[in-house]
């Protein structure tokens, strides 16, 4: 099974919206998140002043629950944010209202190491789909010694799990990675049975959908298909719905009869996947059902519990 982690947070100020610090235990790096109205007590810190990566977040005005993200280094990330917290007419920038920044404890992170990890956590973003980036295109990562990538990437691989803990999803793939059959052991079983395949079908409208629970998440694979337009009563996951079409992740077919997407989307809920596959209002805790089954979602997840409680109480 995967080793767990822990992850210490420092509330500056003790309250839960302001300033606040996470560290993995073992790793060198170190991250401060703040809003943008802390940002004067963001810049007095130590870390500020240190050679960085920066990560801008802001609410995306297009997109039900969307953001917008810039990412950037520095070699002094406090002097970078303060030419980002000028007025948009006097270079810096105005769609942002919370700020990231990750440095080195050890104050060994570069300028080339920098740039590599900012061309890095940009193609990453852009890879992930999770928010409108700012950045253009990301720039070519330096070429650094073989070692020196592979501390680079190990940083990387931290920052992704700090980062959600911090609700910041920014880097979050919905790649899903198959168990090997090779393994047939209780791993693999156990996978098996927490991230089964749940199955959403229409037969009137010839619709299919698949997804899964990928790291307490729902997930519709790619290659599932939605009803062409929206059904019924107007709802709010009808502007999600129209975002990804908008966006290309749900592709008309040729006929024009269905909608096919054309990538893993991670979705807040199975209501919010049902609705999106189903072009109409739906309770996905009933419409998905376990595949090959006629088991709900629902009615699955209350079997969970029960065997849970089972064997805590054996």
């Amino acid at each position: 099974m995967t080793a767990g982690k822990s992850i210490r947070l420092f509330l500056a100020d003790g309250t839960p919206g302001a300033l606040l610090t996470a560290e993995i235990m073992n790793w060198t790096g170190h991250v401060v998140a703040a809003p943008r109205s802390d940002l004067a007590a963001l810049l007095k810190r130590p870390e500020a002043s240190r050679t960085g990566i920066y990560i801008l977040l802001g609410d995306d005005p297009n997109s039900l629950g969307g953001t917008i993200a810039y990412v950037g280094e520095a070699d002094d990330v406090s002097k970078r944010l303060y030419q980002h917290a000028r007025p948009e007419d006097q270079g810096g920038k105005d769609f942002w209202d919370r700020a990231i920044v990750l440095t080195s404890k050890d104050t060994n992170l570069t300028k080339a190491y920098a740039r590599y990890l900012e061309s890095r956590l940009i193609t990453l973003a852009q890879q992930a789909n999770r928010s409108v980036l700012v950045n253009g295109t990301a720039p070519p990562p330096l070429p650094l010694p073989e070692a020196d990538i592979s501390d680079m990437e190990y940083f990387i691989s931290q920052a992704k799990i700090v980062l959600p803990v911090l609700g910041v999803n920014l880097l979050r793939s919905a790649a899903t990675t198959p168990v090997p059959e090779q393994l047939g052991s209780s791993m693999a079983m156990s996978v098996a049975v927490q991230s089964p395949i749940f199955e959403l079908t229409l037969k009137k409208s010839g619709i299919a959908a698949t997804a899964k629970e990928i790291d307490g998440e729902f997930t519709v694979f790619e290659g599932s298909t939605a009803r062409s337009d929206w059904h019924g009563a107007d709802h709010g996951y009808r502007r999600l719905r129209e975002k990804l079409e908008e966006d290309g992740t749900l592709a008309l077919s040729g006929d024009d009869s269905f909608r096919r997407f054309t990538r893993n989307q991670v979705l807040a809920s199975p209501s919010a996947a049902a609705a999106v596959a189903a072009g109409r209002s739906a309770n996905g805790r009933v419409e998905w059902k376990l595949q090959g089954t006629g088991i709900s979602y629902g009615s699955w997840q209350g079997e969970s519990v029960d065997r849970a409680l089972e064997e805590v109480s054996s």
